[in-house]
């Protein structure tokens, strides 16, 4: 005689208590990049600070993964849109996002979606975790050269203002985000068996 599993289905308050829990996950990320977003150098040669903010972006998409990072970074982005003090010091509210940095902000939701994607799609190892930074990486730095691109009319300007200097920084920000997220995922894979 075979042993049969009975599988229930959740009840109207665990959904609930789920879909708050989600909820608060989203904000909670979106609260953190925004913590990330004051750990700020200011370059007296370009417009685009050095910033922990893109580590914060990385971050979220590989541990919330692609659809809760891309939620995160869209309430971010509306967070900031309406005056709330998320972004970096300066301008506040929507003259922020259509600003010299906008391109970077604006490819936020979907940096983290291109992270979060790329890292759930196999093993959670260190070396995807990284490849998934990195291609992110790329994405954020196209959006951003772009934009800025269209404020300079010039590519090598635009890449003199908003990549060369950062280049170094954001390879130590994609390691620390894919050694936090393989080890976080670790635990908490650990932990629900």
């Amino acid at each position: 005689m075979s042993k049969v599993a009975i599988q229930t289905l959740p009840t109207q308050r665990e959904r609930g208590l789920d879909a708050a829990r989600q909820v608060a996950l989203v904000v909670a990320a979106s609260l953190f990049v925004a913590v990330c977003a004051r750990v700020t150098i200011p370059l007296p040669f370009t417009p685009v600070p050095l910033t922990v903010q893109n580590f914060g972006v990385l971050l979220v998409g590989l541990m919330l993964g692609s659809r809760r990072g891309f939620a995160a970074l869209a309430l971010y982005l509306a967070e900031g849109a309406v005056g709330m003090p998320v972004f970096n010091l300066g301008m506040a509210g929507i003259g922020h996002i259509l600003g010299v940095t906008g391109g970077y902000l604006l490819v936020y939701p979907f940096v983290a979606a291109l992270a979060g994607f790329i890292f759930e799609q196999g093993q959670k190892t260190f070396a995807r975790a990284a490849v998934a930074g990195l291609l992110a990486e790329v994405l954020l730095f196209a959006g951003g050269l772009s934009w800025l691109y269209f404020w300079t009319h010039s590519l090598a300007k635009a890449a003199y203002l908003g990549l060369y200097w950062f280049l170094a920084a954001e390879v130590i920000k994609v390691m620390i985000a894919a050694g936090i997220a393989v080890r976080g995922r670790n635990l908490l894979a650990a932990d629900s068996k």
